[in-house]
């Protein structure tokens, strides 16, 4: 009675009694009633009262639409061809070379702030062809033929020529394409292949780079290292040792090969990846993954590393892309996509955000990973995996969040620096980030693309309820 006759004293009778109406009816019908705006001359303790106080949204709230969303790609891509260009050298005299048609004996990739050869620059060219795929726009599609062009055609001269000197630093066998000729990792290989794949199936240079293809693909199936039942693994930092990592760096290059040729061995090899790495280091407590397990420790650290859950995330998503939908391992896959998922959603960050440790909110928030974990919901969504108003709403927020962290040159903010395996929490909270860590740029890329799929669908319809974000579904007819 207090509030209703402070009320009285302020207001004239019909507008109370039109406030009784819809606060009643929002009870009732809350999907079909939103509070007004206040009035201008409504004072700060009224609008308390009524519920219809803004919030204080660190970033923007609503949906952003696609025009919204290329627009921040447009700047990473503006950027990037800046920042990533060709430029051949004459690894002899460092003179540069103007013609591919008439390289010299030693050409070489000039130094730029980013390596085209890397497996980050691998996430870079596979955001590129889906943005392209997305909106149209063939600057993006423009941007990995270029670059995938130079390569192939390096590689096919240096494959004529005597190698280099094993004992050059590491950065200049990068840029001497020795990776690419000869790859010793999976970090060497599995990225690269899953882009150059994707390039090739989508008719860019597929006879130029059907041979690094096969090279890398070589490497994963029978160079790298593997325990008794199959499980990629490394013998760094101590001997049987899994990084989460590899799943990225790995599956989606033997899902995209598995399509690519029609062997279903690709295929095979790709679930047991994910399934026995999966068996060892995803902790269901928490529906997350350890980033390393190592065979001879007991018990297995778990540390929630962003970036790894990431790479495992997007890894599944690739490979339920292509699996047939009759092979027997889907199934599982499917499932475990879900549960990881499930993990992620409760960890998401007040700001959309998640953090560099994913359960530790003492860590700071991530921008690689964050954009990986909005492709990897976005695009479940797209494809029917997950329910869009259990997920959409906080892949829209990430996304704002995301967004924000491209600054107006195109420059990706927040990105944790290369990382290695640890055992103990201030290793990960306190690695750097860096504008030039090129992890950020790929994922950026990825998830832009799959929001604006997720915004240009059939449950693009975005409506604020109570004040909450959900998406209209299209009714079954």
């Amino acid at each position: 009675m207090e509030g209703i006759q402070t009320l009285q004293s302020q207001f004239p009778p019909l507008l109370i009694m039109r406030y009784r109406f819809l606060a009643f009816a929002a009870i009732l019908f809350p999907a079909l009633v939103a509070l007004p705006a206040p009035a201008p001359d409504m004072d700060a303790a009224t609008q308390i009262r009524s519920g219809m106080v803004a919030p204080a949204y660190p970033v923007p709230y609503e949906s952003a639409t696609p025009a919204q969303i290329k627009s921040v790609l447009d700047r990473v891509l503006t950027y990037l061809e800046t920042a990533s260009p060709v430029r051949i050298v004459d690894r002899d005299t460092a003179q540069p070379v103007a013609d591919l048609a008439h390289l010299p004996v030693h050409p070489a990739f000039a130094p730029t702030p980013f390596l085209l050869t890397s497996y980050e620059w691998g996430v870079t060219y596979s955001g590129m062809l889906h943005v392209a795929t997305a909106t149209g726009d063939l600057r993006y599609r423009a941007y990995v033929d270029e670059r995938f062009n130079a390569i192939a055609t390096l590689a096919a001269h240096l494959q004529q020529q005597p190698a280099p000197p094993s004992n050059l630093p590491r950065r200049e066998l990068v840029f001497a394409l020795v990776p690419v000729l000869h790859p010793q990792t999976l970090d060497d290989s599995g990225s690269m292949a899953a882009a150059m794949i994707e390039a090739a199936r989508a008719g860019i240079r597929p006879e130029q780079l059907r041979p690094r293809i096969d090279g890398y693909l070589a490497w994963i199936r029978t160079g790298q290292y593997r325990l008794p039942d199959g499980t990629l693994a490394r013998n760094r930092p101590l001997p049987d040792t899994l990084w989460l990592d590899d799943l990225y760096m790995s599956v989606p290059a033997l899902a995209q090969m598995g399509a690519l040729t029609g062997d279903t061995a690709y295929f095979d090899d790709a679930v047991r990846q994910v399934l026995q790495f999966s068996a060892r280091m995803f902790v269901p407590e928490k529906n997350l993954y350890r980033h390393g397990w190592v065979k001879t420790m007991e018990p297995h650290p778990a540390f929630y590393w962003g970036r790894a859950n990431a790479w495992a995330v997007v890894a599944m998503s690739k490979l339920l892309d292509v699996l047939p939908e009759n092979h027997p391992g889907r199934a599982a896959v499917l499932s475990q996509y879900k549960a990881h998922v499930s993990g992620l959603a409760a960890t998401q960050g007040s700001t959309g955000l998640w953090h560099q440790l994913l359960d530790r909110s003492d860590s700071y928030p991530e921008t690689s990973a964050s954009a990986m974990f909005v492709y990897a919901i976005a695009h479940g969504i797209n494809r029917g995996w997950l329910d869009v108003n259990a997920y959409g709403p906080m892949a829209s927020v990430a996304w704002n969040a995301v967004a924000q962290k491209v600054n107006a040159a195109g420059q990706v903010e927040g990105t944790c620096v290369g990382t290695g395996m640890a055992f103990e929490p201030m290793y990960y909270s306190c690695r750097p980030t860096s504008i030039l860590a090129a992890h950020g740029y790929g994922p950026v890329l990825l998830a832009g693309a799959e929001m604006i799929g997720f915004r240009s669908g059939p449950d693009a319809k975005a409506i604020s309820n109570d004040g909450g974000l959900r998406f209209e579904t299209p009714i079954a007819k």
